[in-house]
C-alpha cells in the first residue's frame, strides 16, 4: 500500500495564534501552491481522505471529486487555547505542556497520546483494506503520528519530523503491514 501524507495549504492567520482544530480559512496562495503540489502526486488514487476541517477538504477536493471525510485526522484539539496567542495561553500552564505534551491534556483539548490513537485508529482500518494507493490530506501533528509508527520512535521526538504546508510524505505499507518505510519525508 502506498500512503501519500499531504499537509493542507497554507492557512490565512496571524503567526503566534494556536489553531489546532478550529476551522480557518486559506492563504490567497492556495491555487499556486495546489497547483504545484499536484503536479508530485499521481492521478489514480483509488481513495483520498481527508480531515474534516476546510483547509483539508478544499485541497483535496483539487485530487478528487469523491473525498472520504475522516474526522480522526483533525489536527490536536487546543480546547482553551484555539485562536489564542501562544504568548496569551497560561504560561504555567503552557510550560506544563510543552515538558509532556505527549501525557498532559490541553486544558479541554487533547494530548499527543490521545491524538496519536485516533491515527493508529484509522492506520489500523487501512490496513484491513484492498487499497494499494491513497492519499490523506490532513495535518502536521497527523502526519507525524504516521511517520512516528512507521520508524517506531517515542512520540516525545515526533516534533522532531519536519512537515511543511503543501508537504507530501510517502510511505510503502506491506500488506500484511509487517514491512513500512517511507519513501520520501516533506516533499515540496
Amino acid at each position: 500500500m502506498e500512503i501519500y501524507l499531504i499537509r493542507h495549504t497554507t492557512p490565512n492567520i496571524e503567526k503566534g495564534i494556536c489553531y489546532g482544530q478550529s476551522d480557518i480559512p486559506l492563504a490567497d496562495s492556495f491555487n499556486t501552491e495546489a497547483e504545484k503540489l499536484l503536479e508530485h502526486l499521481p492521478k489514480d488514487f483509488d481513495t483520498v481522505y481527508s480531515s474534516s476541517l476546510s483547509r483539508c477538504e478544499k485541497l483535496a477536493a483539487s485530487i478528487t471529486n469523491s473525498v472520504k471525510i475522516d474526522k480522526r485526522l483533525c489536527e490536536l484539539n487546543f480546547g482553551d487555547w484555539e485562536m489564542k496567542k501562544w504568548d496569551l495561553v497560561n504560561q504555567e500552564e503552557l510550560t506544563h505542556w510543552m515538558q509532556d505534551f505527549v501525557n498532559v491534556k490541553v486544558p479541554n483539548g487533547e494530548n499527543f497520546i490521545e491524538l496519536n490513537n485516533r491515527v493508529n485508529q484509522f492506520t489500523d482500518e487501512l490496513l484491513k483494506t484492498e487499497l494499494s494507493k491513497l492519499a490523506v490530506v490532513t495535518h502536521a501533528g497527523v502526519i507525524r503520528c504516521f511517520v512516528a509508527r512507521i520508524l517506531e520512535i517515542p512520540l516525545n521526538n515526533a516534533f522532531k519530523i519536519p512537515v511543511d504546508y503543501s508537504s507530501v510524505t510517502k510511505l510503502n505499507i506491506s500488506g500484511d503491514g509487517c514491512y513500512s518505510s517511507i519513501e520520501y519525508l516533506n516533499k515540496r
